[in-house]
């Protein structure tokens, strides 16, 4: 089979707009919780509750704006007002400081109580905004353009970028004291001036692919499409696939809200950056490359090496503490993790029905961010429930994250074995028939 070529402008395209858009939910994902935990003084059960609600918005969101770029025919249009959009809503968070706080609630609940709940709810709002965007729109994009001849390079380049971005981030933010209220102001302004002016670049950069949207006309329809049952067994493949992934991302989401606070806080590393960026650095570089793999060899090849890595490093991360084995740990850990993503959402692509990539992002991101959203930080919440604590200066408490969270996060991972060989059998006999 002859490979499909894709353009100089579509590489340049996928690369900004993934590590913008992944800077972005890094910036969420990992560091609205030290947000959270170092301005207001958040509980694991906050966090926990701040990624749920998330998860759900940005599920309802990318199930109900991707079935309405199927009917419309144009993802560029919400590519592009949505990536300004979700600038506008990351700018926003610069004013949920404690003194606009005050000013705006005097004499009222505690200000921690409210600073929690407002984060919480503009989470939800830049959600919406950043899912329609991204989630739904820019992925079906990207399965819209490319084959299953060159989906696992596109994949490796599109699932190497959360490390990057966390690169890019950790980076970006060594510079700042993140107990100083002003450090969030900027950085946040920041990122929230790059992603509007992707927006605007996206004009230019983003050509949509022709689609027949004859039979996607009926909107509601197209909602539920995914979720009928003669959808579910003509696509069986697919969906087993999605539940290998959930189970994948809930192992995952058990360590990865509190990881930061793991270095930072548990293990005292003021330098995390410095040790962690050249863990980055080679996970990104392996990932970009692990997608051919699966191009040239095929699920069952690329996927058995993601999942042993990741747990690798969940063991090494568990037992030990020492700088150098903390380092080795989570360089396995973010390799298996990207290359891990890397292949399950070519398989994904791969198996998705033409025509309707942007109903089926919903169902992507059911698998990717809901259930793992939810069930991944309830575990991790729920194994830090007796963790230490450590008393603030204004005579509050917050809890200190253990390596309890890589031990559950590792058991999580042994179900999706359970899961792939399944999968296994099922496309060996599709091989046979």
């Amino acid at each position: 089979m002859n490979k499909t070529k894709l353009s100089s402008k579509f590489w340049v395209a996928l690369t900004i707009f993934s590590l913008v858009g992944q800077v972005a939910w890094v910036v969420e994902n990992m560091y609205f919780n030290v947000f959270i935990y170092k301005m207001f003084n958040a509980s694991a059960e906050d966090i926990s509750m701040m990624v749920s609600a998330s998860a759900i918005s940005a599920t309802v969101t990318t199930i109900l704006i991707g079935a309405l770029s199927d009917k419309i025919g144009k993802r560029k249009l919400f590519i592009c007002s949505g990536y300004i959009l979700w600038g506008i809503s990351i700018w926003s968070f610069s004013l949920i400081r404690v003194d606009v706080i005050e000013k705006l609630f005097p004499m009222t609940v505690s200000t921690t109580t409210i600073g929690v709940s407002l984060v919480i709810i503009m989470d939800c709002v830049m959600t919406f905004f950043g899912s329609a965007a991204n989630d739904a729109c820019f992925n079906a994009w990207l399965t819209d353009v490319t084959d299953d001849t060159n989906r696992g390079a596109a994949e490796g380049i599109n699932s190497m970028m959360p490390l990057v971005a966390i690169l890019v981030v950790f980076g970006g933010f060594m510079g700042f004291d993140l107990n100083k209220p002003e450090s969030w102001t900027t950085i946040y302004s920041i990122i929230g001036i790059i992603v509007f002016v992707l927006g605007i670049l996206a004009i230019f950069l983003v050509k949509d692919t022709p689609i027949d949207t004859s039979q996607n006309q009926n909107y509601w329809g197209n909602i539920f499409y995914g979720f009928r049952p003669n959808v579910i067994k003509k696509n069986k493949l697919y969906y087993i696939i999605l539940v290998a992934f959930a189970t994948f991302c809930i192992s995952i989401q058990i360590f990865m809200p509190y990881l930061i606070l793991y270095y930072n806080v548990s293990l005292g590393m003021d330098n995390y950056v410095l040790i962690m960026a050249p863990a980055v650095i080679v996970a990104a570089i392996v990932t970009a490359f692990y997608g051919r793999v699966y191009d040239r060899f095929g699920f069952k090849v690329a996927i058995m090496p993601a999942i042993g890595v990741l747990m690798i490093g969940y063991i090494l991360l568990y037992l030990f503490k020492m700088t150098a084995f903390v380092f080795v740990g989570s360089l396995f850990m973010m390799s298996g993790y990207l290359m891990g993503m890397a292949i399950f959402g070519a398989m994904l692509r791969d198996y998705t029905p033409q025509n309707r990539a942007g109903m089926f992002q919903g169902l992507r991101i059911v698998g990717q961010v809901l259930v793992p959203g939810i069930v991944g930080p309830w575990i991790g919440a729920l194994v830090l429930k007796n963790a230490k604590t450590i008393l603030n200066d204004d005579g509050t408490a917050s809890f200190i994250p253990n390596a309890n969270i890589f031990l559950a996060a590792l058991i999580a991972a042994c179900f999706i074995w359970l899961v792939l060989a399944i999968i296994f059998k099922l496309t060996n006999k599709a091989k046979e028939d």
